[in-house]
């Protein structure tokens, strides 16, 4: 009875176009007046307890990365890149946004920023190419799905936080299926491209395609250096977040020359504002998984769905449902904080490994970010490109197949993470 309570009135307060993290401080205050708890002391614990953690300061560097290539002139240089590799092929504007995408996500760990950084500069670009705007913008609102997947990944980091999952195995296993992901983007725009008659290219002579080349080497250093700074155990995944930040402010400031001491304030307010959002909802979830397990829900969902523990396929199946449904109305930094301590237990109990569990997890949220009514990408996207909803909808329709597409295939065929996964881990 105290997980309908807390549905109940989670999807009655978020109908009521209440931000979530007050959304999930009432919700709790909900639980513990029906199960007779009420405490303000222990509301104030449980909210301190759930922001005092050392894994978590990785967010802000990260947020801080973020921003700092975003205003420091990294997005223009991984277009230019993009354009010198795959800028020749028919459609060429098309795979450089998927190819950018795929880069910037390793430097910025967020879709949305993604789409803000590199929408508001290929947009243009495409549009001025002769595509269909609301086609380029699904475009690039798609590709940017790569950035939760890919490291270093937000999601990522709060998901292994929540359920002490290691942080620097998750960035490991999340490479091939960020890449995959943007490979069989490119495919579908190859069929775009036949379907809609596109036929720009760009070509670019050798001195400059060289140039660039070496005026892109610095950024795309900085998740080599993350990745590799993890996985043998140089330093912690936060560590690695305020080296990602150092690194980023000597690129931008001293290689690039684009970011000035007066941007600097602005820079650090926005990436502070962002932290401060997540970490409020970190803390308003922490507080609500203590409730749920103090009244003994994750009991009562496996006790409800103990059928399906000795049939593991089926249990993927019916939880990836669960998830496009709650992707559709919630964004996935609540959906990972709220729902993740529930269903892990089901999946130990059913002997699922939990690395891949959680890599389908943020694939599967990560496409709810696209997914109307509340896909917060969508949102980005429909701001950038100046567009209706409904015309973006439109346009990002066969990216949104594609990549649900993809996650069946990755449900029915674990292999293609854990192979590769283990490739790397070896």
């Amino acid at each position: 009875m105290e997980f309908f309570v807390f549905i109940g009135s989670l999807f009655i307060l978020l109908l009521m176009g209440i931000p979530v993290a007050i959304v999930l401080l009432l919700c709790s205050l909900c639980m513990m007046w029906f199960t007779d708890m009420f405490d303000s002391m222990m509301v104030a614990q449980q909210i301190m307890t759930g922001a005092d953690s050392f894994i978590l300061t990785a967010v802000p560097f990260f947020m801080l990365a973020g921003e700092i290539m975003k205003e420091g002139g990294i997005s223009s240089r991984l277009i230019a890149f993009g354009q010198v590799c795959v800028g020749r092929f028919n459609g060429g504007m098309g795979y450089v946004a998927i190819l950018a995408s795929m880069l910037f996500a390793g430097l910025s760990g967020a879709a949305i920023a993604d789409v803000a950084a590199l929408g508001a500069v290929l947009i243009p670009m495409m549009v001025k190419c002769g595509y269909d705007k609301p086609r380029s913008t699904g475009l690039i609102c798609s590709s940017a799905l790569t950035a939760p997947i890919i490291p270093p990944s937000i999601p990522l980091i709060i998901l292994g936080v929540t359920v002490n999952l290691s942080i620097g195995k998750l960035f490991i296993m999340g490479i091939a299926p960020g890449v995959m992901l943007g490979v069989i983007l490119m495919v579908t725009w190859f069929f775009v491209v036949k379907h809609d008659g596109y036929k720009d290219r760009v070509v670019i002579p050798l001195n400059e395609a060289v140039r660039i080349f070496f005026s892109a080497i610095p950024a795309l250093l900085l998740p080599v250096i993350i990745i590799v700074g993890i996985r043998f155990g140089i330093f912690t995944p936060t560590e690695g977040g305020a080296v990602a930040a150092v690194y980023a402010f000597v690129v931008a400031f001293f290689i690039n020359r684009e970011l000035k001491i007066k941007d600097c304030p602005r820079v650090f307010f926005n990436a502070v504002r962002t932290s401060a959002v997540v970490m409020f909802l970190v803390a308003g979830a922490y507080l609500v998984g203590w409730l749920i397990t103090m009244a003994q829900v994750p009991d009562q969902i496996c006790e409800l769905l103990k059928d399906l523990v000795s049939r593991p396929m089926l249990l993927l199946v019916v939880l990836n449902i669960v998830f496009i449904v709650l992707g559709m109305v919630m964004d996935i930094t609540p959906i990972i904080l709220i729902f993740a301590p529930v269903f892990f237990p089901l999946i130990q109990a059913a002997h699922i490994d939990p690395y891949y569990f959680a890599l389908l997890m943020v694939i599967n949220l990560s496409i709810g970010l696209i997914t109307p009514p509340m896909g917060s990408v969508l949102f980005v996207g429909c701001s950038v490109s100046k567009l209706a909803i409904q015309k973006l909808v439109k346009g990002i329709l066969p990216f949104m197949l594609a990549e649900l597409g993809y996650l069946i295939l990755i449900i029915v065929f674990p292999q293609f993470i854990t192979v590769p996964a283990g490739w790397m881990m070896e």
